[in-house]
């Protein structure tokens, strides 16, 4: 029973100094962090990216790629292997490289709208927009409520918007801003197609819930001032 206690006792005595040197080595603690999940991975580095710490981000979105190719590699994957690596990797702007994923995840889990959806959005920066108009309507059609359908409709409107299909593009920016009414640059969106369309009356006001959202919003003021004459 004393051997046991020593051990213990040491045991102890080498877990508090690991963690009182932790303390004086912030490399060991982003270590010791970077060993989780890649969702916890990508969810930080999205967080340091809302706050303009890209550099530090991207230090998160690596890490999210390499546990995802770690568990490619092992034959391990899972649909959520699929879903974070394209996340992570559309973040960092490898939009071919999110088609070429999310293709081999849709091929074990064609019920991945979360990968159809980011598809969508990479195809959309990669100017292929009737294959990103395609993922964008596959995603709303099957998921009318998901957590990024507001995000699809905007897309939608935008690619509408792009071919010159204003009237298309209305239906698709109005039900994005139902959706998620809170997003200046939508309810702009929706006063460009508008006013594009000589609906004056409704392009001036989708300026002002602009203006509302983002009172510094200067497009959205020349928008309503021209809407008004």
């Amino acid at each position: 029973m004393k051997i046991l206690s020593c051990k213990s006792t040491l045991q102890i005595r080498l877990l508090l100094l690991i963690l009182s040197i932790s303390l004086f080595l912030p490399g060991l603690t982003v270590f010791a962090q970077n060993n989780r999940d890649a969702l916890w991975n990508y969810r930080t580095g999205r967080d340091l990216e809302s706050r303009n710490r890209l550099s530090e981000a991207e230090i998160y979105y690596n890490e999210a790629v390499r546990i995802c190719n770690e568990e490619l590699y092992r034959n391990m994957p899972t649909r959520d292997t699929y879903t974070v690596l394209t996340w992570a990797l559309q973040r960092q702007r490898r939009y071919q490289d999110v088609i070429n994923w999310g293709e081999r995840g849709l091929r074990l889990y064609e019920d991945e709208y979360r990968i159809v959806e980011i598809m969508g959005e990479a195809y959309f920066y990669l100017d292929n927009l009737d294959e990103s108009l395609r993922f964008m309507q596959r995603y709303t059609n099957f998921v009318p409520q998901g957590e990024r359908t507001s995000v699809a409709y905007f897309f939608i409107g935008e690619i509408y918007r792009y071919k010159g299909l204003y009237h298309h593009a209305d239906i698709a920016y109005s039900t994005a801003v139902r959706l998620e009414p809170y997003a200046a640059l939508w309810w702009y969106r929706l006063g460009m197609v508008r006013e594009a369309m000589s609906d004056f009356p409704q392009a001036a006001d989708a300026y002002e819930r602009a203006l509302r959202i983002n009172p510094n919003y200067q497009e959205a003021s020349a928008g309503f001032e021209r809407s008004r004459r």
